[in-house]
């Protein structure tokens, strides 16, 4: 990570560009004593680019420059991240973002959760609070992306391959 720490000046965290009041949703919190467990979601808090690209790195997504990365967060509609807090310690364990046109139409992009909480729920748990914070803001069409690999878990969560046929295109230099 020194690398990448050395290509970039100034704060290498990003804070969300939404003016909405703080906010932060616990999920789940286990224990009784000082090391408390806690799973919760923000909108607000800053992400340390070099935390999401271990927790990318994590799940063995291809690495992206992070001055693209830091730019397609800062023009995002929705950026959440997902954190797991022990006493002191927090760490980004999850991560999700979305565009939009800002009245009808999101596309949910780049969502990740680090394997080691992967088959826990938190997956599912980070799709339906995207959902619902776009639904919040009115947004009726939703989209994503997905790998081959993860189609079916999307499946499950309500999303339908286009159910009237192909209408997406792309276009990709040569």
């Amino acid at each position: 990570m020194a690398f990448w720490k050395s290509l970039f000046n100034g704060s290498n965290a990003i804070a969300p560009s939404s003016t909405t009041p703080a906010e932060e949703e616990t999920l789940l919190t286990t224990g009784k004593t000082q090391q408390d467990t806690r799973i919760f979601f923000s909108t607000t808090r800053s992400i340390d680019l070099y935390e999401l690209e271990e927790l990318c790195d994590a799940v063995g997504w291809s690495r992206r420059p992070l001055r693209k990365v830091r730019k397609a967060m800062q023009h995002s509609f929705l950026v959440v991240s997902m954190w797991e807090e022990q006493g002191a310690h927090r760490r980004l364990i999850g991560f999700a973002r979305a565009t939009s046109d800002h009245a009808f139409n999101a596309t949910i992009w780049d969502v990740v959760v680090h394997p080691k909480c992967q088959g826990k729920g938190l997956g599912k748990a980070l799709m339906n609070y995207m959902i619902k914070r776009l639904r919040k803001e009115d947004i009726s069409n939703i989209t994503l992306f997905a790998d081959a690999d993860v189609v079916d878990f999307y499946h499950r969560l309500g999303f339908v391959s286009d159910p009237e046929g192909i209408k997406g295109m792309f276009w990709y230099p040569d």
